[in-house]
């Protein structure tokens, strides 16, 4: 009796199907775009500008600090994250004039005129053991404060949202409101 021979299927367009498979997946789904902190930093210096100190008057600064431990400073009091935004926002408005509080600044804003503006500053500085979580935390809450005083000033001035605006007006909002955050080294605590 012979062997029966069973019928091979041909495989030789089965890799062009597979490769076909990959190239119509590959785009047409999205990949997960990792974002970052949204920062401009300054012009890089000249190679001939000199370094001046500038001098900010010392009303002006909130130090925000984040110990290893995660727990937050504001100024001289130790407060919850949930806090932090009402405390940035009291500050930099200084509804009271309170001379504890940042001065404001006469400033001329072209295209709209002139604009009482804070000179407030928020100096952020943490540990080296701080978490990640908190670190970005702290950064969410300090910019959240910024962009709802920029809302509060198109709402009042314009009469919408902030990102209703047009660029022109967005750009009045952002001289009349300024975000000033400055970062400091990290440093580490447990060393001293």
């Amino acid at each position: 009796m012979a062997k029966k021979k069973t019928p091979a299927i041909n495989s030789s367009s089965t890799a062009d199907i597979a490769f076909l498979l990959l190239c119509y997946f590959l785009m047409t789904t999205t990949m997960g775009s990792q974002t970052g902190l949204q920062r401009r930093l300054p012009p890089m210096p000249s190679a001939d500008q000199q370094v001046q100190d500038q001098k900010v008057n010392r009303r002006n600064i909130i130090v925000v600090r984040i110990n290893s431990a995660d727990r937050i400073l504001a100024g001289s009091e130790a407060i919850d994250i949930s806090q932090l935004k009402d405390k940035i926002k009291e500050f930099l408005t200084n509804p009271l004039n309170d001379p504890n509080l940042p001065e404001k600044k006469e400033i001329e804003i072209e295209g709209y005129g002139t604009c009482p503006v804070s000179q407030g500053v928020i100096s952020l500085q943490n540990d080296r053991g701080t978490s990640y979580r908190a670190y970005i935390a702290v950064q969410n809450e300090l910019v959240k404060a910024v962009n709802e005083l920029r809302d509060e000033f198109a709402r009042s001035k314009y009469g919408r949202s902030f990102n209703g605006l047009t660029e022109e007006q967005q750009d009045i909002v952002k001289k009349a409101v300024p975000q000033n955050i400055s970062e400091a080294e990290p440093k580490d605590v447990a060393k001293k």
